[in-house]
């Protein structure tokens, strides 16, 4: 990517647009642990609920590439600051809703303004970077979702305990708004990324017609697959076949979420020091392949089980950075960068969106977790190869 670039990396400004990207990963992680008082209060069905938990990653399935191409247009640090202020209203219109189908309204005008900030942000913190640290600021960046998940959920039982799940909502709007307020007083580093630019169709098809992109974007659809297959059979299985208390199953599960962000550092660090971004995705995918195994044994210890589960969230944790990072790579220019986030967390959803219902599925039919593996073990065989093919390409 041929751009002028900054001497030094604005720190501050960098941690600003991540911070944005964590206080939006909150509107994620808020909804699960509210949804028993929401069903409560409103009067939802399962259908319902399963829309409300839903909305973010249909949306995100459908429209990432395209929201991610809107983004270069307007230019990131505008989208970014509306990204902002959508979530901020859908917050809002959930906590004046009185009917289901506000709080689905409200979740899908939440679900927009995160795509916005998790296609944007990227390019904010490119343009605070040096060149030198690139690598290692979008690896940082990375850490938003699984920080900002497992931050909710941790905060979530003091907020639900003194003030309902109205509580919660409050506790991510102010976070929204000190994130806004951050990002203005920050403005003056992301001059290059502030201005949107006109894109052609020939310059939108010369950033997704790289064959690169879309393998990467597999691989994270095969990570996520895996990813959220552990973090939503970990509380069911407490529950269900251990009969743990509610805080506890909630501490475990969110313990596994957060094992996420050291692996993100780690990625960030290894990708720092030029290890190859596709033989990463390869050698994790393996590892998160052998976790597995240990996780859906039916003899497995539950200790080792555990363990199992913070080993695959954990050094899983490198996959994501390998891909978000690589839109600096691949990008002709700074405008390029949102297209092909939004590529990416399109891929990232379809996995979710795809993997879960499978699992579901298989594991009913069979009545044994351990029929899990037939969906978790073709995925991580299919990062290995997806990894593979990355690394033969040089990017």
């Amino acid at each position: 990517m041929t751009e002028t670039r900054r001497a030094e990396t604005a720190w501050l400004a960098v941690l600003a647009a991540t911070a944005c990207g964590v206080v939006v990963a909150m509107n994620i992680g808020k909804l699960p642990i509210a949804l028993p008082l929401l069903r409560g209060e409103f009067g939802l069905s399962l259908t319902a609920a399963g829309w409300l938990a839903a909305a973010f990653s249909t949306l995100a399935m459908v429209s990432g590439a395209a929201i991610g191409i809107v983004a270069d247009r307007l230019g990131a640090l505008r989208f970014c600051l509306f990204g902002l202020a959508a979530s901020t209203v859908g917050g809002l219109m959930g906590l004046t809703g009185t009917s289901e189908n506000q709080l689905l309204i409200s979740r899908i005008v939440e679900g927009v303004g995160f795509l916005a900030v998790a296609v944007s942000a990227p390019a904010l913190v490119s343009a605070a970077s040096a060149p030198a640290h690139i690598r290692l600021t979008l690896g940082i960046w990375s850490c938003y979702m699984p920080a900002g998940a497992s931050l909710c959920v941790l905060l979530a039982p003091l907020f639900l305990e003194r003030g309902g799940w109205r509580g919660l909502w409050w506790l991510v709007l102010l976070l929204l708004l000190a994130a806004f307020l951050t990002l203005i007083l920050q403005r003056r580093h992301f001059d290059s990324a502030a201005a949107g630019r006109h894109q052609g169709l020939t310059e939108v098809r010369g950033a997704l017609l790289q064959p690169v992109p879309w393998l990467l974007t597999l691989a994270f659809a095969a990570y996520a697959l895996q990813f959220f297959a552990v973090v939503i059979w970990l509380p069911t299985f407490l529950q269900e076949q251990r009969d743990m208390p509610d805080a506890l199953i909630a501490l475990l599960s969110a313990l596994v979420i957060a094992a996420n962000v050291p692996g993100n550092l780690a990625g960030a660090a290894l990708l720092y020091r030029h290890v190859n971004r596709g033989r990463l995705i390869a050698g994790v995918s393996l590892v998160m392949g052998l976790a597995g195994l240990g996780i859906f044994h039916p003899d497995a210890p539950d200790s080792l089980r555990y363990l199992c589960c913070l080993v695959l969230t954990g050094v899983g944790g490198v996959i994501p950075v390998a891909v978000l990072s690589s839109s600096v790579v691949l990008a002709a220019n700074p405008q390029q960068i949102g297209t092909l986030q939004g590529l990416y967390v399109q891929g990232s959803n379809l996995g979710q969106f795809a993997g879960i219902p499978l699992i579901a599925g298989v594991v009913a039919a069979s009545g044994q977790w351990q029929s899990a593996l037939m969906v978790t073990a073709p995925a991580a065989l299919s990062g290995i190869v997806l990894g593979l093919l990355v690394a033969r390409s040089g990017k």
